[in-house]
């Protein structure tokens, strides 16, 4: 095991290390979509609106739930994979049980805190009258399970941290497998309703993080679930937070984005929310191939960036290649059959119009938004917490004061275009981060002259 997880980070050939880092992560990332897609078809077979509804009203709760997996995971995932290019392998065992234990520990706190407001927490969330206790019912048990959560997230970033991308996807679509074989059981058979969904997602959870343990405890040539191991220091805290607290921002940032966005959409028009929602599903697809490559580089960028800086470049060469490769093809698939997809939602005339329009604009985005994730996984994985940071306060923000604008001179078309001017901001302020800090990801002259020798 040690040597095929140190192979692919150092002498595998570029494309079977980029596969071997991204392809599990696009199929792990795929079936999660899938999943939600049958969880919602699962209780939309109940025919009851106020149960769908009130799925709907708790993603912020799983929203914020894995945003805290991710606050520890990928900052201690990065930082686990620096440490590996360093061969620093006894640190890489203190990093792991520090991540392990901290998700308990904030999950502990955060179910604390947040029981004894599970009926103000449901209500703030907009249920009715009549979602109310499905609503809450769902934040109940996701709460009690907040710990299994959280770890199951951040279990996932630092196996994948070790190179161990194949054990990550297997954790993934065990979740993902597991939750729907339980779903039609506590649904159906037990008739627990929305209760039984959020039970069959909690056990999906757990069932991921004893896979994850499993395979640490008994497999795992470097990381470590040993309390003796656990420590806690400024050094460590400083490197984890550094990547974890934007990581964290910006996922709470996009899910207000979201919220401004529908809202400005909703103006014109239940056709257009439609037609916004019928694009968005066909988004995903190529979205989450052009992020699962693009985040699944990231162990492999940050091993590099200590280890050997001109391998780290010929990685980014060839991403940035097969990024625009993706998002050429999706885009003339798009472009030349527009009106063809989103009838295969419907057969309304003014929808299919409306969302062939909305869907090519909406696509320009890939070109923009891919380099922009890759230059965020660039800043991750070499620990540049101010450029994070910054990259993650413009990425959360700025298409608020864009849609205002936008709405305000174009109406329909401002807001339909302001998802592509703020992409393109991002890009660009993110380029010039990049830029800012090239001299970090240069090699250094004896790095060159071994390379040479």
């Amino acid at each position: 095991m040690k040597n095929d997880n140190l192979y692919y980070f150092e002498k595998a050939p570029i494309r079977k290390a980029i596969a071997h880092f991204s392809l599990p992560m696009i199929m792990g990332m795929s079936m999660s979509v899938v999943y939600s897609i049958l969880n919602a078809y699962f209780i939309g077979l109940l025919k009851n609106v106020e149960m769908i509804a009130s799925l709907t009203l708790t993603l912020p709760v799983f929203a914020i739930l894995m945003a805290l997996g991710n606050l520890i995971g990928v900052g201690g995932g990065t930082y686990i994979s620096r440490l590996l290019g360093e061969k620093n392998m006894e640190k890489i065992k203190h990093i792991s049980s520090f991540s392990f234990y901290s998700c308990i520990l904030i999950g502990l706190v955060m179910m604390a805190v947040s029981l004894p407001f599970a009926d103000q927490i449901a209500h703030g969330l907009g249920s009715s009258d009549d979602s109310f206790l499905f609503t809450k019912s769902y934040i109940v048990i996701m709460l009690i399970g907040a710990p299994i959560v959280i770890a199951n997230f951040a279990m996932e970033q630092t196996v994948r941290a070790e190179g161990a991308a194949n054990v990550s996807m297997i954790g993934m679509i065990l979740s993902v497998v597991i939750n729907v074989l339980l779903d039609p059981l506590f649904i159906f058979a037990l008739d627990w309703g929305v209760r039984g969904a959020a039970l069959a997602t909690l056990l999906a959870n757990a069932a991921s993080v004893v896979y994850y343990c499993r395979y640490i405890a008994k497999k795992s040539p470097y990381l470590s679930l040993s309390l003796q191991k656990f420590a806690v220091n400024t050094e460590i805290l400083g490197n984890v937070l550094k990547i974890g607290i934007p990581v964290f921002l910006l996922s709470t940032l996009l899910g207000v984005q979201a919220l401004f966005f529908n809202h400005f959409m909703s103006i014109y028009g239940d056709v257009s929310i439609a037609a916004y929602g019928i694009t968005s599903r066909f988004q995903q697809f190529p979205e989450f191939i052009i992020m699962g490559l693009c985040e699944g580089v990231v162990p492999l960028i940050a091993f590099c960036f200590t280890a050997d800086k001109k391998r780290m470049k010929s990685v980014l060469k060839f991403v940035v290649i097969l990024v625009s490769s993706l998002a050429s093809v999706f885009g003339l698939i798009v472009f030349a059959a527009g009106n063809h997809l989103i009838g295969l939602f419907t057969v309304d005339a003014q929808l299919i119009e409306v969302g062939s329009h909305i869907i090519k604009i909406t696509f320009l985005s890939l070109f923009i938004s891919g380099f922009t994730l890759l230059i965020n996984g660039i800043f991750q994985a070499t620990g540049q917490g101010k450029a994070a940071l910054v990259m993650s306060i413009i990425q959360g923000l700025i298409l608020i004061p864009t849609l205002y604008v936008a709405n305000g001179y174009w109406k329909f078309e401002g807001v339909v275009w302001s998802l592509f001017v703020a992409d393109s901001i991002c890009a660009l302020v993110a380029s010039a981060l990049l830029f800012s800090i090239r001299h970090k990801l240069k090699p250094d002259m004896d790095e060159l002259l071994e390379t040479t020798a």
